[in-house]
Order: structure tokens, then sequence, then C-alpha cells
């Protein structure tokens, strides 16, 4: 293999997923890396069932399937074996529902799984272990599709046009011709999907729409193969020269590792083209590191490019857990550089040790072979004992996390208050027939960050009433407020905590709620936070208008959460930048900036 060649691709991927995962408000597109994967997986597998097709007239499924098994399988359960007992140096909240993370990341469904449980903004307070595994579901379920497929072109071209070199460029063509296909449909599945969305999480893990990386690859993996080439692809690597190749592939490199500054997971741009472009950018990476692959025949590459390649795939399935675990436990820069040295040991005895024995091969360290008979008894020992503490950890896990467990509790108070308030209501109207008098006291309207602190408000914002909700948007607030008003249960203080989930219509919700408040009321916006956003967040847009208004609008206050929370890290060490979980610091915070937008609405005029 050539110097520099696809052991590249692999360490851009590989650091650009650590740079999003350790520093990812600075690096908010990282997660391309995993597209930089999907990519090298897809034209790999598909350049080898070509050359296989080539040199075979066939293509087995089952060998296939066994190589894709020994290939992932082994490592991922190692991994899970190793990292859970890691575990028990922090809280439980970070097992909660552990069990079904491992069953969904053995059984290679956790994209499905965090569809189903990890889309809404609370879960997001504590980050899934196994988490990362979504991208292993996905690639399985590429290989489980893409080699059946194959299998079946196999047949089909073999038993009409028999052994030939035309029976090759059929089975290739057909393999491009449905990868092109596949590319269109995932990827527009992904553009249309995406709109109107706040999160895009299930658009994101799910296999339909972030499936396209594979096939592009593939589409290309098809063209170039390996061994087996086509003429006008070999005429392309006879005339090209090495060193414009070089610097083609860094400049790929480079502009996948800018992208990855410029992309932000939360931004539409990223779904209707940000992706495509990082998975074309490696396509160009790929398929120049193949051809420099043939233009360097007698060049090795330096033995610290060929380690970090062959265990990339264990350091991506170790560092997650690991660095969640190492990230409470100290400061981000040194969790990450223990994550990074700890991954990369651990991966290390995987590739070169472990993997190798289960799959019934000799390891070797060095000049030094190691067969399952010298390790087998105490290999197997640990492993016995790795499986009892992860079933220790399993039985032990709650099912809900204090901040679920605290959002479900203040749901439930929430609707036992709005049963008794509309039942005062009825009584209210009944005895005085008059429903043009404005209730005094505090109407607050709020999102999942209100409702978590919900009790604690209720006993220390006087005389208010709170109805709040997760995932609450703009437009959800004000026919809260509208609905509260056709009901004469709208109280003279107004305030309206949401913003974090802001659409793109932010600003003509905002000025609906504004307008359309009856007359008689005080109205007060609680500006919103969040730890991981930036000037370009709608969150943030949403906050400077909000902060503009009491020029106007006299009857308008403002509550300025989104200046008082970032003075005040502690509240939000360990959470998602976002919720602070039922921390009594952070009620008492939140609370404060509340009252005190309430005394400052004193002074100012009703509308």
């Amino acid at each position: 293999m050539g110097c520099l060649r696809f052991s590249l691709v692999r360490i851009t991927g590989l650091i650009t997923v650590l740079s999003y995962h350790f520093f990812q408000t600075e690096y908010t597109g990282g997660f391309i890396g995993v597209d930089i994967f999907f990519t090298f997986s897809g034209f790999l597998i598909t350049a080898l069932m070509v050359d296989e097709f080539s040199r075979s007239n066939g293509f087995k499924l089952m060998a296939f399937y066994r190589r894709r098994f020994y290939r992932i399988v082994p490592p991922l359960f190692l991994s899970v074996l190793l990292v859970v007992p890691f575990t028990f140096l922090i809280g439980k909240d970070f097992i909660t529902n552990i069990g079904q993370q491992i069953a969904a990341a053995l059984g290679f469904i956790t994209n499905y799984f965090e569809i189903a449980t990890g889309v809404s903004y609370e879960t997001k307070f504590i980050p899934h272990l196994f988490v990362h595994t979504w991208s292993l579901a996905v690639e399985m379920h590429f290989y489980l599709l893409w080699g059946l497929v194959a299998f079946m072109l196999a047949k089909m071209v073999k038993a009409s046009i028999g052994k030939s070199e035309k029976a090759t460029q059929v089975f290739r063509w057909l393999l491009f011709s449905l990868s092109t296909v596949m590319v269109i449909g995932s990827a527009t599945a992904m553009y249309l999907g995406t709109n109107g969305l706040v999160d895009f999480s299930r658009i994101y893990f799910s296999s339909v729409t972030h499936i396209f990386p594979f096939f592009v690859g593939s589409a290309f993996g098809a063209i170039t193969g390996i061994k087996s080439i086509l003429p006008p692809f070999k005429k392309l690597i006879d005339i090209t020269n090495k060193y414009v190749i070089i610097g083609v592939t860094s400049c790929a490199c480079l502009a996948l590792i800018e992208l990855g500054y410029f992309l932000k997971f939360n931004q539409l741009f990223t779904y209707h083209s940000g992706l495509l472009l990082a998975t074309f950018l490696a396509v160009i990476m790929i398929v120049s590191a193949r051809i420099l692959h043939d233009k360097t025949p007698n060049t090795n590459e330096p033995k610290i490019i060929t380690f970090l390649a062959d265990v990339s795939y264990s350091v991506y399935l170790f560092h997650w857990p690991l660095y969640v675990v190492f990230a409470h436990l100290m400061h981000n820069w040194l969790a990450a550089i223990l994550t990074t040295v700890v991954s990369i040991i651990l991966s290390a005895l995987s590739y070169y040790v472990l993997e190798p024995i289960i799959a019934g091969k000799k390891a070797v360290i060095g000049h030094k072979q190691i067969t399952w008979k010298q390790i087998g008894v105490p290999f197997s020992i640990v492993t016995v004992m790795l499986i009892g503490v992860t079933g220790y950890v399993v039985k032990s896990a709650p099912n809900m996390s204090t901040l679920e467990r605290n959002l479900w509790l203040s749901g439930v108070y929430q609707d036992a208050d709005k049963i008794n308030a509309i039942h005062e209501t009825v009584l209210a109207d009944t005895n005085a027939g008059d429903t043009t008098t404005i209730p005094q006291g505090v109407s607050i309207i709020g999102d999942s960050v209100t409702l978590g602190t919900r009790a604690y408000l209720g006993d220390h914002v006087a005389d208010s009433t709170i109805d709040a909700e997760g995932n609450r948007t703009m437009n959800l607030a004000y026919q809260v407020m509208i609905d509260q008003q056709d009901n004469h249960t709208l109280r003279e203080y107004v305030v309206v905590c949401v913003g974090t989930n802001a659409l793109d219509d932010y600003a003509e919700q905002t000025m609906k709620i504004v307008h359309n408040l009856d007359k008689g009321h005080k109205l007060i916006f609680m500006t919103p936070y969040n730890a991981n956003a930036d000037n370009t967040y709608n969150s943030t847009k949403l906050g400077n208008l909000e902060r503009k208004l009491p020029a106007k609008y006299k009857f308008i206050t403002i509550a300025d959460w989104g200046k008082i929370a970032p003075q005040h890290p502690d509240v939000f060490d360990g959470t998602d930048g976002v919720h602070f979980g039922g921390r009594p610091s952070g009620d008492i915070l939140y609370a404060r900036v509340i009252n005190q937008g309430l005394k400052d609405a004193q002074e100012t005029p009703v509308k």
C-alpha cells in the first residue's frame, strides 16, 4: 500500500469525531467524521465486491457476513464489557436504562432506540453511554442490505452472461446504478424530512435518511475497484502526477477539517447540503488515496499512521463512554487526554490480541505469538467476571434519571393544578357572573426548563400559576396564552419562559404574543439560555429580539436568563447546558431572575 493512503482517511474521520465530542462548542461540525467513515466503508466494501466477482465470477454472501461479523461484533462486545466497570466512578443517573442501551448496541438498533427514547430534548441531559453505536447500526444495516443485493446481482449476471470480462463490467455498472438510486432516495428523504424540525435527531439517526454516504462511496468504489480497474481509471492513474495527488488528498483533508468548524448539528443547511458536501469531499480524499496507492507501490507509510488506522474503529467504540465518565470527574481538557490514552491502550489490546484470538487466529506482539492455549483460561475468567459486573450494573440501573423523574412529577402536579384551576374558575364564574376582571397574580408559561423547576417556582414566585411542557416552542406558548385569555384565567403578569427550542419563525410568533395579549396585562419575556449556542442559533437571535422590545412596548419587561445564567456555570456543570435537573442552586437562580423581572414590571404600565 502507498504512503498515507487509506489510513489517512480513517484517521481524519476519527480526529474529527473525537474533536467534536471533546470540544463540541468549538468544533461544532465534527460529526462529519462519521460520514467520512460511512463513505470509506461503502467505497471499500463495494470495490472488494467487484474484485471478488472479477476473480471468482461470484460473490459469497455468508463469507462476506462472516468477515463483517468478526470485524464489528467482537470489538463492540469487548468495549461494552471493559467500559461498564468505569460507571462505578459516576452517579447512577448515567446508567439509566443502560440494559436497554447495551441491548440496542449489541442488536444494532441503537439508531432507532435513540429515535424512540432519545429525541426529546430532556433526555439529552444525561448522555447515553452507548449512543455513539447508532453509526454501527446504520453500518450493519448497509452491510446486510448491500451484501444481499450484491449476492443476487452476482447470481443474475452469472446466469445470464457466464464468466467473462463483460460479466464483471455488467456487475460493476449494476452496483453503480443501484448505488446512485440509493443516494438520490436517501439524500432526498433527509432533505425533505428536516423541513420544519427543531430537533434533527430522528433524521440524523435514521438508516433511511443517513445511509446515502455509504452509497456515494459504493458508486465510486464500483467504478475504481482495488485490483479490478476500469481502463479509463487506469489511464487516469498513469497520467497523474503523484505530487498532484498528494496535494489533492491534502486539500480534501483540510477542507473536511475546516468544514467541521462551519457546520452545526441544529442548522438546516447541514442536512440540506452540509453532510452531502462532506461526503463528496471524503470521496475526493478516498479516490485520491486510491490513486496514490498505485503511484507509490513501494513506499511504506509510517508505523504510527498504520497503528492509528488499525485501532481507529475500536477507539471510536471506547472513547465516548469513557469521555462521559472522565468529563464528570475532571476538567474537560484532562478528560479528553485521558480518554484518548485509555481508548488507544484498550483498542490496541482488543485489535492486536483479543480479536485475532476470538477469530481463531494467532495474535502477534512484536515477534512473539500468542495463542488461545496461552491466554484462554485467564481470558475466560476475566470475561465471566466482566459479564457479572455488567449484569449487576444493568440490574441496579434506574429506569429514570433524576431530571426525567423531576419532569415527570412536575407534569403530574401540573395536570392536577390545571384540574383544580378549571374547577375554581367554573365556581367563580357561577358565583360572580363576571368574566371581565383580569385575575391578579402571575401566569408563567414555560418549556422543559421551567417544568423541571416547577415545584420550586410555585413556592417562591408569589401568587403564580405555571403551565410548562417539554419541547414547547413560541407558537405553542402563544396558544397556551390565548386559551387562558379565552378562559379568563390569564393573570395580570404574564411570564413567557420559552425559546430554547426556537423555530425559524421565532420573530413572527413572538410578535403574535405581543400584539394579541389582551389589554390590562404586563408581559415579561424570560430570555433563553443554551451554553452550546452561539450567535447563529435561533434561541440566541430570539433573546436579542426580546431585549429590544421594551424600548417600543412599555408594558414589556425582560427577565434576562440568557445573560444571568452564563455567569453561574456551576449550575450547569455536568448537564446539557440547558437544564439543571432540579439542582437547588439552579432552582434558586431561575426563580430569582423571574422575581427580578416581576419587580421591574411593577414600574411599567399595563398594556
